[in-house]
């Protein structure tokens, strides 16, 4: 009699230690509870502001991962819902990505809006009245800041998204490093001095690249991302001539002229499709267009007109830039490898101060 109440007593006791696990468990289960993400996993390396100095320093680790392991599922389903309404948008939030990595790093200041004391970057010439999806990274920050506040920077959702932009449009998926934090400053100089620009001839771009540490290869291969979106008259008028009645050097007279149509009377103000044969899909299409003379952008067309090499077999820029972009033309599995590999080097570019210097912004659009 007495083993059985004993034993009753313990089973008793248990019962309590299992209800008050599960209790505890259910006050985060929306952060931690539910099956499926993006096609490839993510290693957060960012962390919690209370999980001490240096958190977040180096990018692809695991220290918030399991504090928050559906960041990767909100943002992969926001932005998949918003490229369904939009298709445009998965070129609008790679582009945010690469607007923010080239001024000071991968910080998440391009998203800043001017305030009293802060000029943000958003009114400089390449972002003006150009740069879109602000409002999806808001969307997405609010969910993840109801699920686990306080722990995934902006930054690492710009990162993330443009990654997820470019799987849901059909292109390659890769494992994103994160742990970035997000800056208390933006740079309006830096955003009109850094970032290339339409015009740009292949000299210049390498430079551009080169000044932020990347390669002409690294150069080429993320130019690849202009096989979706769209852009304005005004960045491609040299590409048609500037009174809309003189051919560029398109070898296509039709392409063109179906420009010509298209921006005339528009006051540059009309968009055209950056790739015309497959607008919305992720691929290889861009390079073939090159080769084709029908890239939109002069910036984009200067990387086939690069002059052809040298008998002695050596390369210059030029010669490598029109090299790779006629190895993506004929291998679009070797333009989604290397595209892959640039995203991740881009993606590491770190603020001057360094990544530990910055914060984990609960709006994106202003500091805390």
């Amino acid at each position: 009699m007495e083993v059985a109440l004993a034993m009753a007593l313990v089973a008793f006791f248990l019962l309590l230690q299992l209800a008050a696990a599960a209790e505890a468990t259910a006050v985060n289960k929306s952060c931690v509870a539910g099956a499926g993400g993006a096609s490839v996993s993510i290693g957060y390396g960012g962390a919690r502001a209370s999980a001490g100095a240096g958190a977040g320093v180096s990018l692809g680790g695991d220290a918030y991962r399991s504090v928050c392991p559906l960041a990767e599922e909100i943002i992969r389903e926001a932005v998949e819902k918003a490229v369904a309404a939009d298709p445009r948008m998965a070129a609008s939030l790679l582009r945010l990505h690469f607007h923010d990595c080239f001024v000071n790093g991968c910080d998440g200041s391009v998203l800043l809006d001017d305030k009293p004391f802060l000029v943000g970057e958003k009114t400089a010439g390449p972002n003006a009245n150009s740069l879109r999806g602000f409002e999806v990274i808001d969307a997405i920050k609010a969910q993840l800041e109801l699920a686990c506040p306080d722990t995934v920077s902006c930054a690492d959702v710009l990162a993330i998204a443009a990654r997820d932009s470019v799987v849901a449009s059909g292109g390659p998926s890769w494992q994103v490093e994160v742990g970035r934090k997000d800056s208390r400053t933006a740079s309006l100089q830096a955003a009109n001095s850094n970032l290339p620009a339409p015009t740009s001839g292949v000299a210049t771009l390498v430079q551009k690249f080169a000044n932020v540490g990347l390669s002409a290869k690294d150069m080429v291969a993320l130019s690849g991302a202009h096989t979706i979106g769209k852009a304005r008259c005004t960045t491609f008028s040299a590409r048609i001539g500037g009174g809309m009645g003189v051919a560029g050097t398109a070898k296509d007279a039709g392409f063109v002229q179906s420009l010509q149509q298209l921006c005339a009377g528009s006051a540059g103000s009309a968009l055209a499709h950056l790739d015309l044969a497959t607008p919305a899909t992720f691929d290889n299409q861009y390079y073939i267009n090159l080769l084709s003379g029908d890239g939109l952008l002069p910036s984009d067309q200067a990387l086939a007109a690069a002059p052809a090499g040298d008998d002695d077999g050596d390369q210059d820029a030029g010669t490598l830039v029109a090299g790779l972009v006629a190895d993506y033309a004929f291998d679009a599995a070797l333009f989604f490898d290397d595209f892959a590999a640039s995203m991740l080097r881009m993606g590491r570019l770190a603020p001057a101060g360094g990544r530990a210097a910055g914060e984990v912004r609960r709006n994106c659009r202003v500091v805390n």
